[in-house]
């Protein structure tokens, strides 16, 4: 079997391609026991069965010699057939080790990649508190509770008041707006078009300032 060092200290990863290759042989194993039983089967001795006479002398009736053969293959093959078993197994917990140690890796390193994310995300400067139905920020997929960091040319480092935000819609009637929120420690980013719907304004959602 196919193994691949990872380190000095002997630790070797492995594939489900070679557990399935283990398999293989034991299947192989499996088949020509089978075979060699039907060849016993046809003499009519199995495993056990005498191959002298009541006098002690070797039987005219079968085949002596292919019984004994067979048999002595037939012992080989289950001892191989005990070992590719215990390999199989180990290999198994050995792939399910690899599998579970990766799963704790890659929650780890979400993790950590959360953290650094939420580490150098600037600070909101205002807050969705309402999105209508059918709107443009709803249609956006702007949501409740979405902090806003990013609005147009609005930012955290610019930004004075909520009317800097009106000024930024009004002169974007029907062009897409980059706007930039954080939502459960994540940030996303969307486009809004303002425009004239069934509701009041070009938006459809109220923002309320952050103040710090």
């Amino acid at each position: 079997m196919k193994m691949t060092e990872e380190n000095n200290d002997g630790n070797s990863t492995i594939t489900m391609e070679d557990v399935q290759s283990l398999i293989k042989k034991k299947d192989t194993i499996e088949e020509q026991i089978k075979a060699y039983y039907d060849v016993l089967e046809d003499q009519e001795v199995g495993m056990e069965g005498p191959l002298v006479d009541a006098e002690g002398f070797p039987r005219a009736d079968v085949n002596v010699y292919q019984i004994r053969t067979t048999r002595h293959s037939i012992s080989c093959l289950q001892n191989d057939h005990k070992a590719i078993m215990v390999e199989i197994e180990e290999a198994l917990h050995r792939l399910h080790a690899l599998e579970k140690a990766k799963r704790e890796q890659d929650q780890a390193e979400s993790q950590t990649e959360s953290m650094e994310q939420e580490v150098t995300l600037p600070s909101p400067f205002a807050r969705v508190d309402a999105v209508s139905q059918g709107s443009p920020a709803c249609q956006a997929g702007l949501r409740i509770s979405d902090e806003i960091i990013a609005f147009g040319s609005i930012n955290t480092g610019n930004f004075q008041n909520l009317q800097n935000i009106a000024s930024v819609v009004q002169h974007s009637e029907g062009k897409p707006l980059n706007v930039t929120v954080i939502r459960n420690g994540q940030k996303t980013q969307m486009g809004l078009t303002p425009q004239r719907w069934s509701g009041r304004g070009l938006l459809g959602c109220n923002i309320v300032p952050i103040h710090r």
